[in-house]
């Protein structure tokens, strides 16, 4: 295991493989995934990072040809465990298709933001942490090579960027949910989410299958 200090009250816990066994995310774990590329059935997974919202991160690098990560698994389709994403329909499916498990239940702040922030089409995670949390995240090292061996400090930085402050963002969003009365709306959408992940991954990606 290697840390990687992002400042000083966060560090980055870099894993090979899968998590450690005896690590504990509590009750709702923020997750995100970082590939070749946004086409999950084409391109390979290479880094998951997850944080319990205690200001740390924890990052595991997924070798090439790896198809299984026994404790990443569990804790993907475990129901007493909620799973924290930003744009889930992509993470959800990636998941799947490399390790075979479908991750639930889960929750999107992208789905919430499309449901309360109807006045704005930016529904980015920078966008979502500059306006509701007053957080400024970079995104220089998305675009880069997250297959490569050996993963650099601003990419580990990156990478933990997208998890640590989901589960404040969340809570503004549940707010906006309930003001709104749209909060059983957003659950019925997260609980299809995995499956429109599985859609995705079985060729109907960009079918719209309720349309006439």
């Amino acid at each position: 295991m290697r840390d990687v200090n992002q400042e000083a009250r966060v560090t980055n816990h870099l894993y090979q493989g899968d998590l450690p066994p005896d690590l504990e995310l509590g009750p709702v774990v923020a997750i995100d995934c970082e590939a070749m590329g946004l086409i999950p059935a084409r391109d390979r997974l290479c880094v998951v990072q997850l944080s319990s919202g205690d200001g740390d991160a924890h990052l595991v690098q997924i070798a090439r040809d790896q198809t299984e990560a026994p404790v990443l698994s569990a804790m993907l389709a475990n129901p007493a465990q909620a799973k924290l994403f930003h744009y889930g329909r992509f993470d959800i499916a990636v998941l799947m298709h490399r390790f075979g498990v479908l991750t639930t239940p889960v929750y999107c702040t992208k789905i919430a933001s499309k449901l309360v922030r109807t006045y704005t089409d930016r529904h980015g995670l920078k966008h979502l942490l500059q306006e509701l949390l007053g957080v400024d995240i970079s995104k220089q090292q998305q675009s880069s090579d997250w297959g490569a061996a050996t993963l650099t400090e601003a990419q580990c930085a990156y990478a933990a960027s997208d998890v640590l402050h989901l589960h404040a963002l969340k809570a503004v969003l549940d707010t906006m949910l309930e003001r709104e009365g749209r909060r059983e709306l957003a659950q019925n959408c997260f609980d299809f989410l995995p499956q429109r992940a599985v859609l995705d991954l079985k060729g109907w990606a960009d079918v719209d299958i309720f349309s006439h």
